[in-house]
């Protein structure tokens, strides 16, 4: 079964280094045909375990093989999830590149019902709609300063959130091959 595995505070500011070649020639150790895209911690593999177990064993890796002095959090998706996240998008989602800005927030350990008082959106520049296993978030890119989304890195349920953007999201749907 492939996984889209999310990797949450890698490569952030020059902590929690974790280079992908190195990442990914570990993982292969465990795992069947690992491939990353970009330093952000976005992987896909191959595993027969369960995405519980798949997510462990990464943050296993991850916690032997490297310095991580963040919070690391592990989001394990299965194919068929994963496309299910860029399937639920709004219409028209993504669509307006060189007018909006676009992201995708997967849960991680919490749900949209947790997650809906923190998303806090200003009228004349954000959208926020809630799916299943993640929310989408759009923003006037002119106005993005004026966006009241950066509140939610101050609340209590922003460490179970790994945010992707929209392009970073549907590449990785591209690279799944079953």
């Amino acid at each position: 079964m492939e996984y889209v595995v999310l990797l949450r505070g890698i490569n952030v500011g020059g902590t929690s280094r974790v280079p992908m070649a190195e990442l990914r020639a570990h993982l292969a150790e465990a795992f069947g045909d690992v491939r990353t895209y970009i330093a952000s911690g976005n992987i896909v593999l191959s595993s027969d375990a369960a995405a519980d177990a798949v997510a462990g064993a990464v943050d296993e890796v991850l916690h032997r093989q490297f310095v991580v002095t963040r919070l690391v959090t592990t989001l394990a998706l299965p194919a068929d999830a994963y496309r299910e996240v860029v399937a639920q998008a709004p219409e028209g989602f993504g669509s307006e590149p060189d007018v909006y800005r676009y992201d995708v927030g997967f849960y991680v350990g919490t749900d949209r019902d947790e997650v809906a008082p923190h998303l806090a959106t200003h009228p004349d520049v954000d959208t926020v709609e809630l799916g299943e296993r993640a929310f989408y978030h759009r923003r006037v890119t002119a106005l993005a300063s004026r966006s009241r989304m950066s509140k939610i890195v101050s609340s209590p349920v922003y460490p179970r959130l790994t945010i992707r953007n929209w392009r970073t999201t549907t590449t990785l749907a591209g690279m799944l091959t079953s």
